[in-house]
């Protein structure tokens, strides 16, 4: 279980996250919603240690995590997704991959775990070609290939649909799913199309003007009429 409380970070003299609260639990996927510049991605940020926070924590299973730097807040089961991917284009698709793998060492780290090409087999297809010479949506596989190949506790994601064919998204959709009913996993995803994050969402959170303005079960989602929350 991950869980924020009170989370608040400044650019300068604004107030970005204001108290923010948020509770992922394992086996779910949490959805995080709301309109541009509101401070879903800067929240990503200060969850992975890629900024820091003035006040507030991040405790996973029961660890605080806040003061650790980001590569151990992998060690101990955060992985992230960008927004824009940020794969390697020059490195083939199985050594993308790998480097996702880097925090284990030794002979686990030189092979990619079969499971994940079962995930996504247009990467066992394409593995030995450049990560540059994928497409937008093979490109948003091969990240969060590499995400897991971390073995995470928690999938942080950050609107993995964005620029992406709709039958890649509808794969991504499938393995998020797919994921989180695994049970062994929280995920967490920050979304702005809003038909797919109400599909996956087991709980979701809006954010407006950097705080927390409504959360609930995904499956209250239409009566509580969030599409309009976040519509822009």
């Amino acid at each position: 279980m991950l869980t924020i409380q009170g989370l608040n970070q400044y650019y300068g003299g604004s107030h970005i996250l204001r108290d923010v609260s948020i509770t992922a639990k394992t086996g779910e996927c949490t959805v995080i919603l709301g309109r541009n510049g509101v401070g879903k991605t800067t929240l990503l940020k200060c969850l992975m240690g890629q900024l820091p926070i003035k006040s507030g924590s991040i405790t996973l299973n029961q660890r605080q995590i806040q003061d650790y730097s980001p590569e151990r807040r992998v060690r101990e089961g955060l992985a992230y997704v960008p927004q824009g991917r940020e794969i390697f284009p020059t490195l083939t698709v199985e050594e993308n991959i790998l480097i996702g793998m880097a925090r284990f060492g030794g002979r686990k780290a030189g092979k990619v775990p079969e499971h994940l090409y079962e995930l996504f087999p247009v990467l066992k297809e394409m593995k030995h070609r450049r990560g540059g010479d994928l497409s937008g949506g093979q490109q948003q596989q091969l990240a969060i290939a590499r995400a897991l190949a971390a073995e995470p506790k928690v999938l942080i994601l950050d609107e993995p649909t964005e620029g992406i064919q709709p039958s890649i998204i509808k794969d991504i959709g499938r393995v998020i799913r797919m994921l989180a009913d695994r049970g062994d996993m929280a995920i967490v995803l920050v979304e702005q199309f809003y038909d797919f994050a109400e599909e996956l969402a087991d709980q979701y959170v809006v954010m407006a003007r950097g705080e927390v303005v409504d959360h609930g079960l995904g499956s209250d989602m239409a009566a509580k009429n969030v599409r309009e929350m976040v519509a822009i």
